[in-house]
């Protein structure tokens, strides 16, 4: 079983930057692929970001490139999504997301989820 939190939302201007991070309570962090998605009121939940479980590759979406950098610290059973230049189309509640070894795209391959933290930016 893995427990994760979510933590670092918030309301900003347009431009401003955030760092969202999300604790996991596992024995083997290392052993799970973590993502990030975000859901938008009247949307879907999509695909923000993912990294597999040494943190030497990621993936992330079209709409996120070059803002948005994913990272973790598995001393510290950790995952990081370093949100810069941010859009009002960016706001969502952010969800982190764990899968055991294989880091993938797909919400429903994820089989745990994190509470999520409302990130808001204004024009």
């Amino acid at each position: 079983q893995v427990q994760l939190v979510e933590s670092g939302g918030g309301l900003v201007q347009a431009g401003a930057s955030l760092r969202l991070s999300c604790v996991a309570s596992v024995r083997t962090f290392s052993n799970y692929a973590m993502a990030w998605f975000r859901q938008a009121p009247g949307k879907e939940r999509e695909f923000v970001a993912n990294i597999n479980w040494s943190g030497t590759s990621t993936n992330s979406a079209d709409s996120v490139k070059g803002r948005f950098t994913i990272s973790r610290d598995n001393a510290r059973n950790t995952v990081y999504l370093q949100m810069n230049s941010l859009k009002p189309e960016d706001t969502a509640v952010y969800y982190c997301a764990a899968r055991f070894l294989r880091a993938t795209m797909t919400r429903d391959e994820y089989a745990y989820w994190g509470q999520g933290t409302q990130v808001t930016v204004s024009s």
